[in-house]
């Protein structure tokens, strides 16, 4: 799978979460892919949602979001997200702004999560780098997805 998730955001989101610790490109690039992976999951569970409703737009509500935040307040930019959306889902499905907004919200969250745990794991090891190795551990440990 091609990530559609530029590494910048999700390397700004790493170091948010790793203080004064390095970050790795791979570790960005890795915690990219896990995202798109978690955020394609979710679209399709949103979109098993949505046609219950006899829609084919997903919603905000179609991801378990009743507030939509600014989209402005995310650093996860909403193009690539909708491209995520879309990824194992039908064509024909739609996918509304406040959905974006919604699911990169939630992805960012995920992201952070995962991002601070990853941190903790590179400062246990004693090392001064947020490495691709901390995300797959955080996963392996946490059986995360």
């Amino acid at each position: 799978m091609s990530v559609e998730l530029p590494f910048a955001p999700v390397d700004t989101i790493i170091r948010r979460n790793a203080g004064n610790l390095r970050v790795s490109a791979e570790a960005a690039e890795e915690l990219a892919e896990r995202i798109e992976d978690r955020g394609a999951d979710l679209a399709v569970d949103a979109a098993e949602r949505a046609t219950a409703d006899g829609r084919k737009t997903l919603m905000a509500e179609d991801f378990g979001v009743e507030r939509v935040v600014d989209k402005d307040t995310l650093e996860l930019p909403v193009a690539p997200v909708d491209r995520i959306a879309r990824l194992r889902i039908e064509d024909g499905y739609r996918v509304s702004m406040d959905a974006r907004v919604a699911l990169a919200d939630i992805l960012e969250d995920y992201a952070d999560n995962v991002a601070d745990a990853a941190a903790t794991l590179a400062r246990h090891a004693d090392r001064r780098t947020v490495k691709a190795e901390d995300v797959e551990t955080y996963f392996e440990l946490f059986d995360a997805t």
